[in-house]
């Protein structure tokens, strides 16, 4: 008996282009993204197009591992009852502060400003969305990674791939390779209690060069997508349509 698709891991990211946070489940809400998921970004200094409401803005706009992988060698902790970050090195911690207001931003800012040095337009802005988020689609408020969509990227690549290279939301486990890529837009899908309409395919960039791990560039995995498969893509978007609890182990339902 085949084994049926599930949600073998879930990831949110608070601040964009830092490191993930694991969940045990999330509860999820029509429209909306993961809780606190992208809720905080590093803005250039010259960043010109931030709303000033909090809305949504393009990824030009933020500090992100396509243009700074150093931001891959800090680890970041966010306390969501409270409001306060954790970044650490090495596992040592060098600033802590709650970013939810005026003073404990300035803290962060004032970190990243002397670690990230040159490598930003201006001095380093944390900012907040306000009943949005900082994803890179406007419109696909969740990604779904198949894991055996990455097993197979590494028969091109030649050696182990990182799934969170790819910054997903949901891991899924048990599906062949590339099967998301026969779901059509609109195509409803069950995990948990909650149902997701999946939207576009997600074209991938220079931030999946960066290895988690180590911060440092050694791949080039829209070439390796590009040469293996005829396309730069991995993974797809997705909308929450129905609410619902979600969690490693539930597993995926084709409803349409």
């Amino acid at each position: 008996m085949t084994k049926p698709a599930n949600l073998a891991r879930l990831y949110y990211y608070p601040v964009k282009g830092m490191s993930p946070h694991s969940l045990g489940s999330a509860e999820l809400e029509p429209g909306k993204g993961l809780p606190d998921d992208r809720r905080f970004g590093i803005a250039h200094g010259s960043s010109i197009d931030l709303p000033p409401d909090g809305g949504w803005a393009p990824k030009s706009n933020f500090v992100q591992l396509a243009n700074c992988a150093r931001l891959a060698a800090i680890g970041a902790e966010y306390e969501a009852e409270s409001g306060y970050l954790a970044l650490k090195r090495d596992g040592r911690q060098i600033a802590r502060a709650n970013i939810t207001t005026p003073l404990g931003r300035t803290i962060i800012e004032d970190f990243l400003r002397a670690f990230l040095a040159d490598e930003t337009r201006g001095a380093p802005r944390l900012t907040e969305a306000s009943g949005d988020a900082y994803t890179d689609s406007r419109t696909g408020r969740i990604s779904l990674i198949n894991l055996a969509s990455v097993k197979d990227l590494e028969r091109v690549v030649g050696g182990p791939v990182d799934p969170l290279r790819f910054r997903g939301n949901l891991y899924l486990d048990d599906l062949p390779a590339w099967e998301e890529f026969t779901w059509q837009p609109e195509t409803r899908i069950a995990i948990g209690s909650a149902v997701l309409k999946i939207g576009k395919r997600i074209d991938r960039c220079a931030a999946t060069n960066v290895n988690p791990a180590t911060a440092e560039r050694d791949a080039n995995i829209p070439l390796a997508l590009r040469r293996g498969f005829n396309h730069i893509d991995m993974g797809v978007y997705a909308i929450v349509e129905q609410p619902g609890r979600i969690a490693p182990g539930d597993s995926l339902e084709i409803l349409t």
